[in-house]
């Protein structure tokens, strides 16, 4: 297709506008009871799409806001995962059910026999990155590289709020496909590049973190990104950040006569990237690019392959629309959107979010192509601008995202239903009574199986929240997500930053909640054991406590709902239900008294809001086949 100059140039400036000021951002966050270490980057990568090798020179000005001088620094290499016998490799060959994007089968469904994809890549297929010269401060340092890992013992400390600035020089190589990263992807996408620069580990108050890429979440330093790509010409790229040179590039909007002249040359796309912790970006020769405006927000760009089947395109146009909506409904119920753009880019190996973008195959159903857009886009807000330790915590990222989106997709997509996390209920449930659970605590590479891993951080870290907006009220929950938002956006909250802001919105006390949904595998199990009269025995049969919603039904017909709370709140959620004498979590046996009526029934939460392990016991009399 055939652009005249005046139009493609309006499109180019269009693609990653920036509104809003790309100059760097350099945020003190050093006092008395919080620091956050800085880490701006400059990138120069020249990418042959021929070889899938990339040269990259990179300089990092980091500030040292701790108060520890730093003898060492450590740099993450994801791609050297990519390789035969790297500990990724390994891991896939012993866990029991390895993700099965990257295996094989060689076996049946009920019998299989996996074999690791990254066992099996030649050396013209591996990932790597390669470093070749690493300075501190202009003068050159030694180094060592374990696996995904470089360790860079320094000989002159960084002091205590120091400013140093790192030089490296690297070759890279983007491996097949095989997760989240890689070259010609299942769906034809070029280049998916994530985790593709020598990235430097966060140090915060909890020390290093340098973690082997195993599979799993991610860490990062916050700081300013300025990155520019030299590609062949006919490559159109999309992902974080700015562009800032779009009147220049020419965005692949020319005849097939003129590529035919300009093949084997280059662009250099220049992407400025303002107070983020990672750098992405996908390229291919045959993306459509569409773009939507949020109103008062973002530029919305979409980046699709126009070969993909005429109900995919479709279904692409049609969710234009819906992320709008979704855009705007994070940004009501969490915070706003703080940055000019958000990218959605086919790409990847299913769904994964990065900085003002996300990675998602094409191939997929209207809803489902909404659905993982709604997933990966609040994600932006529950680690891109909420950056806990994916790592440690994985469930406040997962949870709390597969939380929020699922509520947004019930508003945008209009569904009908009662409870939106019943999904995510059921499966924490599931997970509880397996035997396979382990605590929220677990690191995310430390799970005994993948489907422990899967329910835990995504259905029990959904049910967390969920479950407090039943302890504390829906109203104080809404409060607490926006101030949770407020108090810690572009920071790294951890577990107990969230619980205290909910106590601070709610005036209850929470600690316990933390502790035994969060940190142990204990159980929710209440039982309705005798109703009498106008008298009802409750039994607290699992070790965890709660507060209770109930209600009675009597022999007439009317019904009554009743809060008992529990003592170690000290206090009570906003409610309309009659309250009741509180229950302290030692006594195991509560008696409640109704009305001066005869009962005919009574229901331990009603609505499901609790994730009680067994929910037979919930109702009086006991439900009969």
């Amino acid at each position: 297709m055939i652009y005249k100059f005046s139009t493609l140039l309006l499109l180019c400036v269009t693609f990653f506008s920036s509104e809003m000021n790309a100059q760097n951002t350099k945020i003190e966050y050093k006092t008395d009871h919080y620091w956050q270490q800085q880490a701006d980057y400059k990138m120069d990568i020249d990418m042959d799409v021929e070889t899938y090798q990339f040269t990259g020179k990179q300089n990092i000005e980091y500030t040292n806001n701790s108060p520890d001088d730093l003898n060492r620094v450590y740099y993450h290499l994801f791609f050297n995962a990519f390789q035969p016998g790297s500990e990724m490799d390994a891991r896939l060959q012993s866990i029991k059910d390895p993700d099965g994007r990257m295996v094989t089968n060689l076996g049946t469904k009920e019998n299989p026999i996996y074999e690791s994809r990254i066992s099996k890549l030649k050396d013209n297929e591996i990932g790597f990155i390669k470093v070749s010269s690493f300075k501190l401060n202009g003068k050159k340092l030694n180094y060592e590289i374990e696996g995904t890992v470089m360790i860079v013992d320094l000989e002159t400390p960084i002091k205590a709020g120091e400013t140093v600035d790192f030089d490296m020089k690297f070759v890279g190589q983007v491996p097949e496909q095989i997760r989240r990263s890689g070259r010609n992807n299942k769906e034809g996408v070029a280049l998916s590049m994530t985790q593709w620069y020598p990235k430097l580990a966060e140090y915060d108050t909890e020390g290093w973190h340098a973690d082997p890429y195993i599979g799993r979440e991610f860490y990062g330093v916050w700081g300013n990104f300025d990155v520019k790509i030299t590609i062949d010409k006919d490559y159109i790229i999309g992902g974080t950040g700015n562009l800032q040179n779009a009147d220049k590039i020419g965005y692949g909007y020319i005849s097939e006569e003129k590529v035919k002249k300009k093949r084997g040359k280059t662009n250099t796309w220049h992407f400025v990237a303002p107070n983020v912790h990672d750098f992405t970006w996908a390229a291919d020769k045959d993306y459509i690019h569409d773009t939507m405006q949020v109103p008062n927000g973002p530029m919305l760009h979409f980046l699709y392959k126009k070969d993909l089947p005429k109900e995919n395109l479709e279904s692409w146009k049609k969710m234009q629309p819906k992320t709008v909506e979704l855009m705007q409904y994070f940004s009501e119920h969490i915070g706003k959107y703080p940055y000019d753009q958000y990218s959605v880019i086919q790409g990847g190996d299913g769904g994964m979010e990065y900085a003002m973008s996300t990675l998602i195959t094409g191939k997929r159903s209207y809803g489902s192509l909404v659905g993982v857009t709604a997933h990966e886009l609040a994600h932006t807000w529950f680690q891109f601008l909420l950056a806990t330790n994916e790592s440690k915590h994985e469930w406040m990222d997962e949870g709390f995202t597969s939380y929020i989106s699922a509520l947004a997709m019930g508003e945008v997509m209009d569904y009908k239903k009662d409870n939106p996390l019943a999904g995510s209920y059921n499966g924490y449930i599931r997970l509880a009574n397996s035997g396979y659970e382990q605590p929220l605590t677990t690191h995310a590479d430390r799970y005994n199986i993948n489907r422990a891993y899967g329910s835990s951080a995504y259905s029990k870290g959904a049910v967390f929240i969920s479950q407090l907006g039943y302890i504390i009220g829906d109203d104080n929950l809404k409060a607490t997500i926006k101030k949770y938002y407020d108090d810690w956006a572009f920071k790294h909250p951890k577990p107990m930053d969230f619980v205290r802001t909910a106590e601070r919105v709610s005036g209850l006390e929470l600690d316990w909640y933390l502790i035994d949904f969060g940190q142990t595998t204990n159980t929710i199990d209440y039982a309705v054991t005798m109703a009498q009269g106008n008298l009802v025995t409750l039994e607290r049969i699992g070790l965890m406590p709660m507060p209770l919603d109930l209600t009675v039904t009597y022999i007439d017909g009317s019904t009554e709902d009743f809060h008992i709370p529990l003592r170690m709140m000290r206090g009570v959620k906003p409610t309309s239900a009659t309250v009741k004498e509180d229950w302290a979590w030692a006594y195991p046996i509560y008696t409640l008294e109704a009305s001066k009526k005869a009962i005919k029934s009574v229901q331990i939460d009603p609505k499901g809001l609790m994730a009680d392990v067994n929910k037979d016991n919930n109702v009086y009399p006991a439900a009969t086949n």
